[in-house]
């Protein structure tokens, strides 16, 4: 899964990389969490590229309510074309969501041990997302979830699962509305390859969400054994 993230590159560099027509107004944050605001890309009206905030936790279209009964921050690669939870947005709103690192845990005997793994060249990644829109009586509320696959070699050993990281030819095609057809699109949901990423363990400070600082992604040593 992915359940924190770190969204810290300048709005001019994001401008740059995801070829935005202006450079969006964003704050460093070390520490995103589920129900936070998160910064996306995705393909206006006019079909220029922009910037977006979104909740991060999607809520379909036809929610009765701006909630659900259980957790929409990450959606199954391998099943989110056929989930009704996600499959209108699977085909019509989708985006990418810039990341420069995620955390994930890693179970050990007595306790779970946080690694940060971030972009082995620095630029920011790509994360495979989808966002919704949803209204009722008045209040308007645009979400987001995050695509998850298998792991790929280097993060096995901490975790099963990882973010769909995207390289630049398929993030065209994610955001191309153009683009429907599930067999077009399931291809991408892969994991990246080990050599894009590299990891390290961090101090647990990064287990509550309102920790906030880029010392959270500042390497530890693990006591031996």
């Amino acid at each position: 899964m992915c359940g924190r993230f770190i969204q810290a590159t300048s709005g001019e560099f994001l401008a740059e990389r995801f070829q935005l027509p202006a450079a969006p107004d964003v704050t460093p944050r070390y520490n995103v969490a589920p129900g936070q605001p998160v910064g996306a890309v995705r393909i206006a009206e006019n079909g220029d590229r922009e910037w977006a905030t979104l909740r991060w936790g999607l809520i379909p279209a036809w929610s009765p309510e701006p909630r659900t009964t259980y957790s929409t921050i990450n959606a199954r690669a391998e099943t989110v074309a056929d989930k009704p939870t996600y499959r209108q947005a699977f085909r019509r709103r989708r985006c990418l969501i810039p990341a420069d690192g995620f955390y994930e845990w890693r179970r050990l005997a007595n306790r779970k041990q946080p690694y940060c793994i971030a972009p082995a060249d620095r630029e920011p990644l790509a994360f495979a997302g989808l966002w919704e829109h949803w209204e009722r009586d008045g209040q308007v509320l645009e979400s987001c979830t995050i695509l998850v696959t298998q792991a790929n070699a280097l993060l096995a050993p901490i975790h099963d699962r990882m973010p769909v990281i995207l390289g630049p030819a398929a993030e065209t095609c994610w955001l191309d509305p153009a683009v429907t057809d599930p067999a077009i699109l399931r291809p991408l949901l892969v994991p990246c390859p080990p050599e894009r990423l590299q990891l390290w363990p961090v101090g647990t400070a990064v287990n509550r969400p309102g920790t906030e600082g880029a010392n959270l992604m500042v390497p530890v040593v693990l006591p031996e054994g």
